[in-house]
């Protein structure tokens, strides 16, 4: 098994090395000139949430769309990942962790134009996207879609499955004594019952489950923010401090390198937010929407709302409680930072953290199952779905009793090897996010249908 790690641990080193961070940073700031600043409609997209798009095609709605990404987004990268990412970066971890995410808006914009453009109908009449679609009819490059398809499976029995059902045991375990097994047949039992019943189902789920465990977790973060008051300007200024040097949070904790917290914090910021990564452009092509652009809008709206707000959040929850109570943190797991933090609260932290993590991590697991299901149907047909939804839940399983750090390591390299094709057609398609813009945003016929005479024509290349 160390062997194992060690393998893995040394090709994750040179798939996130600096061709890669270049790679992804770079893109995120060329999209975000180019679409002139686009997360400035941030709070557009906020309005569109919750705005009906009549007459329009899909299998869910656009709510339901980004709930769905928002699952798959908001989980254990908010809380585990925040933590491993300071304990190995720094606190400088944070802020790469956030700017990363900032910039990202415009390429989770980005990603969900091309797909909603590019979406097909299956056999059963759903609607089906995501950058397999996109590089195959865009770019019109088979096998690099098929490269693309095969690592979000393998990368979802990672992040999405084993990462998530390990986390829920884990602090379900530290917490309450109760075994791994218990509680991971439990998860699984549960997400069977989802997970069965298809997208509108697991749609259905996160509506209702994401603005609950998200509003639940933001007034834990505050009220242990409030407990560390005098300590949250200090815990700011090292952050930024931190990013640009090799000073360390407390004494607790070596110093780390610009590269290493530039490479932790834009890695977790990544597992997190997924812009770039390809994932939640594929909830994107479900959605009932008019054009390309509205619905890009909304998609964008959910790494706001994970990176910018939830991640940023914790990471200062983080590094005040280490500068507060300093003495906790000196022997902690790199996993448990968030624990400890949230140990400060009176009364209930560790339940309001259980809580919320296993919320996160459970609504994980439904957002990448469907991801998965997508890709496998893709390459292997519809009827392979039953199949994949079969390992899937076995090794949802089997993921509550592994080690955690070799789960992290897989699942930061099955992200990395994802990420490359779909930042590649990014760039390369960039042209068409653009005259998809300005037709419909800049030009201000938003509320209009796709393929009018005028506009573009929603599922058609252009060059």
């Amino acid at each position: 098994m160390q062997m194992i790690g060690n393998v893995l641990s040394g090709l994750n080193g040179v798939v996130w090395g600096a061709p890669m961070l270049i790679l992804l940073f770079g893109t995120h700031l060329f999209l975000t000139v180019r679409l002139k600043f686009i997360q400035k409609y941030t709070f557009k997209g906020i309005r569109l949430c919750v705005t009906k798009d009549e007459d329009s095609q899909g299998d869910i709605s656009q709510f339901g769309a980004l709930a769905t990404a928002l699952a798959a987004t908001i989980g254990t990268g908010n809380i585990i990942g925040v933590s491993t990412a300071i304990a190995l970066g720094g606190a400088g971890a944070v802020f790469w962790c956030w700017i990363t995410g900032v910039f990202g808006i415009a390429t989770k914009y980005s990603e969900a134009v091309l797909s909603v453009k590019y979406r097909v109908k299956d056999k059963n009449g759903s609607m089906k996207g995501g950058p397999m679609y996109t590089i195959e009819r865009g770019l019109k490059c088979k096998w690099l879609a098929v490269i693309f398809a095969l690592f979000t499976i393998l990368a979802t029995f990672g992040a999405g499955c084993t990462v998530q059902s390990h986390a829920i045991t884990n602090i379900i375990e530290t917490t309450y004594h109760v075994p791994p097994a218990v509680s991971g047949a439990v998860v699984t039992v549960l997400c069977a019952f989802v997970i069965l019943g298809g997208v509108k189902t697991i749609a259905k789920v996160c509506e209702k489950l994401v603005p609950f465990m998200a509003l639940f977790y933001i007034i834990g973060c505050i009220a242990i923010l409030i407990i560390n008051r005098e300590f949250l300007i200090p815990a700011i200024s090292l952050i930024l401090k931190s990013a640009f040097t090799t000073q360390a949070a407390t004494g607790g904790f070596i110093g780390s390198t610009i590269m290493t917290a530039c490479r932790y914090g834009m890695a977790r910021g990544l597992f997190s937010n997924e812009s770039g990564l390809g994932t939640a452009p594929i909830a994107a092509a479900s959605a009932q929407t008019k054009n390309p652009v509205r619905q890009a809008l909304v998609s964008m709206t959910g790494t706001f709302w994970d990176t910018v707000i939830v991640c940023a959040m914790t990471g200062i929850v983080i590094v005040s409680s280490m500068l507060h109570i300093p003495g906790q943190f000196a022997q902690a797991a790199d996993d448990g930072l968030t624990q400890i933090s949230f140990a400060q609260l009176p009364a209930g932290g560790g339940l309001i953290l259980t809580i919320a993590l296993s919320a996160f991590a459970f609504t994980t697991i439904l957002g990448w199952s469907y991801y998965g299901e997508c890709c496998s149907e893709y390459l292997f047909g519809l009827k392979s779905v039953k199949i994949y939804r079969i390992i899937f839940l076995a090794v949802l399983f089997v993921g509550a009793v592994i080690s955690l750090d070799i789960i992290w390591t897989f699942s930061d390299l099955m992200n990395g090897l994802m990420a490359f094709p779909n930042l590649i057609s990014l760039l390369l398609l960039s042209g068409v996010v653009v005259k998809e813009t300005r037709y419909y945003l800049w030009e201000k016929r938003l509320n209009e249908k796709a393929g009018t005479k005028e506009g573009p024509a929603a599922g058609k290349e252009q060059e």
